[in-house]
């Protein structure tokens, strides 16, 4: 048993997702409230092969994401205490912390279900166990209830068939599902191929198909058009977990429980999945209209004009079927790339009023504090203030 000494921790995390980063913060913040541990890591990815140093490395601890039963082997092979991330199929005797899969797809199908949705779709790689598991749950959830998910396959990057080719049976599949659709993407990576094969047979998001990715990686989602909703996995709470476990470990305690499982954080809604599913046709094509022209200027008159609708009648059909008038529609999407510039650069406000289609500053600034109660400067600063505190 090792006692007051600095216990030399490697850990073996991939650092170019937003989950693998959480990962990391949460063992940061384990060594903040309790012990400092030398720690060791890579920039970038983990490599498939294990790392030369690692057979002879002097250390007390390993926490890991393993991906290869190379890498597991080894691991196993230094006798060092161990911690596992990454729910593989490569077995091994260390404990595992991660997230819960059984509540993964029970989630996703709710925020479909809770929207309205009646038509289902998964995409989805069966390379991982956590992938399968995840897809059964979903399934099983909307089967409950009484509908079918239907299931695709990705391709396998790993396996000759290009890209093109998956992109056209992704298209081919989106095209002959019953609509409107909501579409559960396994991962984000398989959710911006969802929406990139949508965009391609003009298969309008979310109006037609809507889509669901998991693990909330920002890059992917933010890069996506549109914006992908996701499910936000807890890497803080993770990571954290796994630092107490390992400490645990190298101090000579014995930890019975193998698995420790953590649930997920709840939906990030962007603009993939962020409204009620729309049954009416003319509705539908309202919502997209105003969707990619909102931030333009558009005015419920243009609307009505390139519909060739009374606004009465506009107006009518948009309450029935979302419960809001074309104006708040506009208001609605309007606000919300106020909120997301407002937040993820620091364009002055100026500049935000002209990109988000408010034709006068004042009016910008005026309508947005009769919407939030507090200026557009306080809501910047309010959310600024409660990241460093969270």
């Amino acid at each position: 048993m090792v006692k007051n000494r600095l216990f030399r921790v490697a850990l073996l995390i991939e650092t170019h997702r937003t989950y693998a980063r959480d990962l990391l913060a949460g063992v940061r913040r384990w060594m903040d409230q309790n012990e400092s541990w030398s720690t060791f890591m890579e920039i970038g990815g983990v490599p498939d092969q294990p790392p030369g140093w690692l057979a002879q490395w002097d250390g007390h601890g390993i926490i890991s994401r393993t991906f290869t039963r190379e890498m597991a082997d080894a691991i196993e092979a230094t006798g060092l205490p161990a911690v596992e991330l990454r729910a593989t199929k490569f077995g091994g005797n260390c404990p595992f912390v991660g997230m819960d899969n059984s509540l993964i797809g029970q989630m996703v199908a709710d925020h479909f279900l809770n929207r309205g949705y009646r038509n289902f779709g998964v995409y989805s790689l069966d390379t991982e166990l956590f992938f399968q598991e995840r897809v059964r749950n979903f399934v099983k959830a909307v089967e409950v209830r009484g509908y079918v998910g239907n299931v695709l396959p990705a391709g396998d990057d790993r396996h000759p068939e290009s890209w093109e080719d998956n992109q056209q049976r992704l298209i081919t599949w989106l095209e002959q599902l019953p609509k409107p659709v909501g579409i559960f993407a396994t991962n984000d990576q398989l959710g911006v191929r969802v929406l990139d094969a949508c965009q391609r047979a003009d298969l309008s998001v979310p109006e037609e198909v809507a889509v669901v990715g998991t693990e909330n990686d920002e890059t992917l989602c933010g890069f996506a058009s549109p914006p992908l909703t996701s499910l936000r996995f807890d890497g803080l709470r993770v990571g954290y977990e796994a630092a107490e476990i390992l400490q645990r470990l190298m101090i000579g305690e014995t930890v019975e429980k193998m698995e420790t499982l953590v649930s997920p954080k709840g939906m990030v809604v962007r603009a993939s999945s962020d409204d009620l599913v729309i049954n009416d046709p003319v509705v539908a094509r309202a919502a997209r209209l105003i969707r990619e022209n909102a931030l333009h200027g558009l005015t419920v008159n243009e609307v009505c004009h390139r519909l060739n609708l009374s606004r009465s009648t506009l107006e009518r059909r948009m309450k029935k079927a979302l419960g809001r008038t074309p104006k708040s529609e506009i208001s609605r999407i309007r606000f919300k790339e106020v909120e997301r510039l407002l937040v993820e650069t620091d364009l002055t406000l100026d500049i935000i009023a002209e990109q988000t289609g408010f034709t006068h500053s004042e009016y910008f600034h005026s309508a947005f504090q009769e919407r939030y109660r507090q200026t557009p400067t306080e809501f910047r600063r309010a959310f600024y203030t409660d990241r460093l505190n969270s």
